[in-house]
């Protein structure tokens, strides 16, 4: 029987993960933080939309921001590289767990200067 859980999906534990929503990061998509988890090392995941659960891309911050799984536009790449750059403390704060707690890292999160 298929349960649609991938060999990914046992790395995650979905409860370890933050969903940041657009009107706290300026993105046009919601993005998800975790707690360290898994066999790699701190990712942010990226939604296919602003309500959105299932996610389109899977970007790393080390050794440098780059998609390790999925596909984005260049635009959404680098709007996505520009608010890690900016939270980059925060997103590696929560992954180690140093901000052990959810909504303070949430709340410490800065969103993209709009344009």
């Amino acid at each position: 029987m298929d349960t649609g859980v991938t060999t990914r999906d046992l790395d995650e534990d979905f409860f370890l993960m933050a969903n940041v929503h657009p009107k706290r990061t300026g993105l046009p998509f919601a993005v998800y933080i975790s707690e360290k988890q898994g066999r790699h090392d701190v990712r942010v995941k990226v939604a296919a939309g602003p309500k959105a659960t299932q996610f389109v891309a899977s970007v790393a911050l080390r050794p440098k921001i780059e998609i390790v799984e999925g596909d984005l536009s260049t635009q959404d790449f680098e709007l996505v590289r520009r608010w890690i750059e900016l939270n980059r403390d925060v997103i590696i704060g929560y992954w180690n767990r140093d901000i052990e707690d959810t909504v303070d890292a949430i709340s410490a999160l800065k969103p993209l200067p709009k344009s």
